[in-house]
This record gives C-alpha cells, structure tokens and sequence, in this order.
C-alpha cells in the first residue's frame, strides 16, 4: 500500500513537523517520507483545500451492542461507523448481554474486532454482570484486555462499591470511568428539570441528580487516592467540581459528548425522542460552562457515547422511548461545528488523540519518518453532510442526518489499511 498526503497541515505537537504544510508518503503502514512537493508513483493520492493531518482519534465511549443486541449495532458496523468518523480507536461500552464481566466476553469482543482498522478497546465491568452488588473480577479482565473499567449506562450507586473499585484499581494504576448520575433522583425523568421540562408538562431530571454523583465521586477519590475519568458532563456545577478538584491535585479527568456541546433541552420543544439522551440536554448556560470546559483543559477528551437505538425503541411513546444518539459517523463535524468560534483545531485534536491516549495508556505514534502510520486525515474547510441513504449505522437515531456541518474527516489509516471516505 502507497499512499501521497499531499500539501497537508500536521497536527502533531510531539512531532518537529507540527502546524507545518507538507506531503506525506505512507509505504507499506510506514511513514516513508515527509518533505516538500514529493514525487511519488503512489496508488492513492489525498489531497483537499485546508488538509490536515494527525494521529488517530480516540472516542473514549461508544456503544456497539454486541454480543446480546446486534440488532441495533454489531462490532462490524459500528467499526465501520468509527472509522467514517475518523477514529482509530474506540473504548467499548460494557453493557451487552453477557456483560462485559468476565474475561472471556472480553476475549470475545477482542476477537471480533481483531484485524479491523480500528483498535477496539473493552471497559470492564466494574461489578459482576453490571448488577451494582459485587466487584467484577477487574484484574483478570485487565490482564487479558480491558483497557479500564466501568458499569457504563449503569453507573455505580452504591457508595461502598464504588469506594471498593476505586481501592481496587489503584493496585495497578488501572482507572474508573464513571456515568454521573444518582439514579434514585433521575427516576422517572425524562429531560432536564427546568422552564423548558415545566412548560412541556413532562417530568424533569434535576441537575442534582448529576451533581451529587460527581461529588461522592471526588470525595471517594480524595480518599483512595485512586484515578477517576467522568464521561458525559453536561452540567455548569459539575464543571466546576471538576475544575476545582483538579486544582487540588486529584486524580480526576472527564469527558464531554458532542451533542452536549451543539444542543440544548430547547431541541425537545417538539417532543422529539430523537433528542433524549442520558444524562439528558441541559439549558444555553449549561452548554456555555461546557464549551468554556473544554478551552480552560477542564474537560480533557470527547467520548461520543455513540448509543444505536432500533427504529422501535425510538419512536415509541416519549416516556417509553430510549435514551441515545447514535452519531460516531459524524462525531468531528458536530464538535467543529458548535466550537469552531471558540477554540483552535489544534485544542479539539488535542482532545481527541494526545489526551485520551495519556489518559488511559495508549500509544502516542507520532507523525515521525519511519514510523508506522496511525493517522486521521480530513479538513475543517467547507461543509459535510450525511445523508440518509449513507448512515453505515444499523441505527438511524442521529438528529444530524442530512444537515450541512462543517467540516469533513477524508479517512483514517491504520495497521496498514487505509478507510477513505466518499
């Protein structure tokens, strides 16, 4: 395989050709080249108005549903619909049938997605079979390929439990990733408690029900001294627990969905079940505190928490229907789209390659001559969009569908395969 990067900005800041415009010739998964106006008799040439390149993204959270649903999203196409969207690497949700609690549902999800072009990474079940009564087998899953540990959609309530995966973990510097929410106060709601929830007549989640739990959180952290990552912040308040535990020293990071960060609870005003999601949409000041989050480096990293829901779970009744949006496929271009205004590409590539990767121990392959080529390419020039006909999705429950956003990811390469979009 030879492919020419042509007139493309790197993004790279380990890497001395960092925000400089050059070509590229990736030969056999190796970076063979990087200089000015190579020639080259490659099979595949790349080049756009405002290219960019940079090491392969990483979604901290998605959700494929297999083994148990693969009705609504097997590994196969949710890979694929990670690589449209320009990751190379995804962490996996636990929450299928089997659960991801044991090493052999580990082994068989590393299985699956063995050979693919993106490097699929299992969360561990922090308790058995997600049940929220005993501590899973956390070492063993870790000897054998989970990256880190979570009860994903359902998050540890228990206070004792939580207290015991944290002690846990710390004995091998392994980390627990955390949905915030107190399920008790969230019971029965259906989207954010506030003008929009009273004046739709429908049952609201109070802020509280996130805040409490990022809380506990901190303090179970404060005292083990262990390391915590918070994924789906959607709270000014939380926000601002985060920055201030972060001041202190502890050993917390979180990320932040890209629909938290384009929408509102406003988006619900037509009763569109499209739009819920959990931890639900919050109000413009909510959205704001997030966006000021991500430019300050209190929030660290994206996880799109790609959650593919089948045609009848969504369009049932709202209080029946499901929770989650399922847009991996055009993650890039929503995010670039709601803070293009407010940070550098340089900051959202920051938190979608160098920062996860630190996080959670994954190799940083920089864009270096010899090196293997771990890659994203794409553009923030111009506008994409997804029509309902090319969702590679099994799930269409993407509100995004058929609307222009800026910007476009042209491909990723990997392990010596290259995925280029249309």
């Amino acid at each position: 395989m030879q492919v020419h990067i042509r007139k493309a900005r790197v993004i790279d800041p380990g890497s001395k050709y960092h925000d400089k415009v050059t070509d590229l010739l990736i030969v056999d998964g190796v970076i063979q080249q990087i200089a000015a106006n190579i020639k080259s008799g490659a099979e595949t040439v790349i080049e756009a108005k405002g290219l960019c390149v940079s090491t392969g993204w990483v979604d901290v959270f998605a959700d494929y549903h297999e083994p148990g649903f693969e009705h609504k999203e097997t590994i196969s196409s949710g890979l694929g619909c990670a690589a449209i969207g320009g990751f190379t690497d995804v962490l996996l949700a636990p929450n299928t049938q089997p659960a991801l609690s044991s090493t052999s549902v580990v082994q068989f999800v590393l299985q699956k997605g063995a050979g693919n072009i993106v490097d699929l990474h299992p969360l561990g079940s922090a308790t058995q079979n997600l049940e929220g009564k005993d501590i899973a087998e956390m070492l063993d899953m870790r000897a054998n390929g989970a990256i880190a540990f979570s009860d994903g959609w359902k998050p540890v309530q228990a206070t004792n439990l939580m207290l015991k995966a944290l002690e846990y973990v710390k004995a091998f510097h392994g980390i627990i990733l955390q949905l915030p929410v107190d399920t008790a106060l969230s019971s029965g709601g259906l989207m954010h408690e506030g003008i929009v929830s009273t004046s739709l007549g429908m049952a609201g989640i109070p802020d509280l029900a996130e805040t409490i739990m990022v809380h506990r959180d901190i303090e179970l952290l404060r005292y083990t001294g262990s390391r915590l990552h918070i994924t789906g912040v959607s709270s000014a308040d939380s926000v601002a627990l985060i920055r201030k535990a972060k001041a202190e020293g502890l050993g917390i990071t979180c990320s932040v969905t890209p629909y938290h960060l384009a929408l509102t609870d406003e988006a619900l005003r037509g009763y569109d079940s499209i739009y819920k999601v959990f931890p639900p949409l919050r109000t413009e000041t909510d959205r704001q505190a997030l966006i000021e989050g991500v430019k300050d480096g209190t929030i660290d990293c994206i996880a799109t928490h790609h959650r593919p829901q089948d045609w009848d779970a969504k369009t049932r009744e709202f209080e029946y229907a499901a929770d989650g949006m399922a847009l991996q496929e055009v993650a890039f271009n929503v995010l670039w789209e709601a803070l293009k205004d407010h940070i550098s590409i340089e900051r959202l590539v920051e938190m979608m390659t160098i920062i996860p990767r630190d996080i959670f121990a994954l190799e940083i392959p920089e864009i270096k001559k010899g090196n293997k080529a771990v890659m994203t390419i794409f553009t923030t020039s111009g506008t994409n969009t997804l029509a309902a006909g090319e969702v590679h999705s099994l799930s269409n429950n993407n509100p995004f569908i058929n609307k222009s956003l800026a910007g476009k990811v042209l491909g990723i390469i990997n392990h010596n395969q290259i995925h280029l979009n249309k």
